[in-house]
């Protein structure tokens, strides 16, 4: 693994041998600490960078691994280095368990670190291990240093953002919102984007989508199979799910998918990213419609329902008593969960469908852009890798970043960790990371920190 050496080296003037093995160290460590909802422990990864950070110098009153009285294989680590408090603290987020892996689906050990063509495999190399990683690096060398920030430093790696029931920020903004607190939060959710090779933009998430679930019901006295009636919980079910699957909620842009549309509309080489700039100026139903057949941009511009889970019927002989189905939505900053339900209930159009919301819905409103964020991200990529665009972004997915903008903590999702945009890993097989690209978002992150605490950037 010499490779991530000589990037280190490259990238960052005075960056040493021992301090890359040592980023090398924290990163396969974490990725060989099974941290799966099924059979991991994310007590264990926290543990294990708690040791590293207080034999960094940090002490041991300022590093806690904070654990679920009932749960004890969902730790979560909260360490904070003091600053001399001129500002609220930055919190630094990153989690540390992972999505499922089957050994038997990879062409490597998902659960071992393997550097192999330039990249590095194994669960977590990118969602979310590497940015962990960076952070444990991060704080350990600003320790050493005895480094004095404007604010205070902390760094939160938690449990359960992959959709697991203990989720690690919700438990710490409930338990120990003290520990947490900050004036914003870095977390993943933007990063880095490669296209056909090159390097094409750096994006900042300052919003996502809300992660909601709609159960539907019917309910049926049923019968004998032999005597059957057109009023089958299966046929209501089904007939209101193929009407919502041809429907489409309304098309719309907020000012951060404008911005992100214009921004991408800046690298002239690539054709459907003018139309989407053009799309943002004028966004009329034809242009809209066109960018629609893309999926990833149709959920960029509405709130999205989905059949994702159906059953039905208790006998082979008799009618259907019951028919469920789950609807997963993702709803757009503005849209409310409450008006959602009405539309599925409209668009279902059958009142023998009951529509339910299953559990709590976390909504949170976009973060504005903070100047000091935006400026240095700004200046960093446009120093390391110059004609790279920033662009703001919404996710489409779900981070964290929803819990702390529900309680009014700002949280921007960056890290200057380049993917291919055509080639996804994560949460599939043999998920990876470039070598390069590790060491050009530790550089990235370090300097980030740096810049947004008063820090001279030669600490990275």
């Amino acid at each position: 693994m010499r490779a991530l050496l000589a990037v280190l080296l490259s990238v960052t003037a005075g960056a040493g041998a021992a301090q890359a093995d040592e980023l090398q160290e924290i990163y396969k460590q974490l990725v060989e600490i099974n941290t799966t909802h099924s059979t991991g422990s994310t007590t264990a990864a926290a543990q294990a960078m708690a040791k590293r950070l207080t034999d960094a110098g940090l002490p041991a009153a300022d590093v806690k691994v904070l654990v679920p009285p009932d749960r004890p294989n969902k730790g979560n680590l909260v360490a904070r280095l003091r600053g001399s408090g001129g500002r609220k603290p930055l919190l630094l987020l990153a989690h540390l368990d992972v999505v499922e892996a089957r050994p038997e689906d990879w062409t490597t050990n998902p659960f071992k670190l393997v550097e192999k063509d330039g990249y590095f495999y194994g669960r977590g190399s990118t969602d979310d291990k590497a940015m962990a990683a960076i952070w444990v690096e991060t704080l350990m060398k600003l320790a050493r240093a005895k480094a004095r920030p404007d604010r205070d430093l902390i760094l939160a790696l938690t449990a359960d953002e992959e959709s697991g029931p203990d989720n690690g920020v919700a438990w710490l903004l409930k338990e120990h919102r003290d520990l947490i607190d900050a004036e914003y939060a870095l977390n993943e959710g933007g990063g880095g984007e490669i296209k056909d090779g090159r390097y094409i933009a750096n994006s900042v998430q300052m919003s996502e989508k809300v992660y909601a679930n709609f159960q539907l019901e019917v309910t049926n006295p049923g019968g004998h199979s032999s005597r059957p009636s057109k009023d089958n919980a299966i046929y209501h079910l089904a007939g209101g799910l193929t009407r919502l699957g041809a429907f489409d909620f309304p098309a719309r842009l907020d000012d951060t998918t404008r911005a992100m549309f214009a921004a991408l509309g800046k690298i002239h080489e690539v054709k459907e990213w003018q139309d989407l700039a053009a799309a943002a100026a004028h966004p009329t139903p034809g242009a809209l419609a066109k960018l629609a057949k893309n999926n990833f941009y149709n959920a960029l511009m509405r709130t999205t329902c989905v059949a994702t889970i159906v059953e039905a019927g208790h006998a082979e002989n008799a009618l259907p008593q019951r028919a469920r189905g789950n609807v997963n939505c993702r709803i757009l900053p503005g849209d409310t969960p409450a008006d959602v339900q009405k539309t599925l209930e409209k668009v279902l159009a059958d009142p023998a469908i009951h529509v339910k919301q299953a559990g709590d819905i976390d909504v949170s409103a976009p973060s504005a852009p903070q100047p000091d964020v935006m400026q240095a991200v700004g200046d960093l990529t446009k120093s390391m890798w110059p004609g790279v665009v920033v662009l703001p972004s919404m996710s489409t997915g779900a981070t964290d970043g929803r819990f702390l903008r529900a309680k009014g903590i700002p949280c921007y999702g960056v890290s200057g960790i380049f993917t291919d945009v055509d080639d996804p890993r994560a949460h599939g097989k043999d998920e990876r990371l470039g070598v390069k690209q590790l060491g050009e978002g530790a550089v990235f992150l370090s300097r980030l920190v740096a810049r947004l605490s008063g820090l001279p950037a030669t600490t990275d």
